[in-house]
């Protein structure tokens, strides 16, 4: 399925600040973390289930992803 990019960014705009709202991160803090673990790359894959889920589901799902890649936020 096709998504508007306009709104596929908006909503990862926002989920990555939501990340770092979470983790005590700034929005620059947040992106760093994700793209060194792997982070942003499961968010482009998986857009299509994330966006469905709540914003705690995802992030905590997003959270364990980056762990198991070595990040030190769990």
């Amino acid at each position: 399925m096709e998504y508007d990019i306009k709104d596929k960014i908006e909503w990862t705009v926002i989920f990555l600040t939501e990340f770092g709202k979470r983790h005590g991160l700034t929005l620059k803090q947040a992106f760093n973390y994700l793209l060194r673990y792997k982070g942003i790359n499961f968010v482009e894959q998986h857009y299509d289930y994330l966006h469905t889920q709540s914003f705690v589901s995802a992030v905590d799902d997003l959270t364990q992803y980056c762990h198991k890649l070595g990040g030190g936020i769990v």
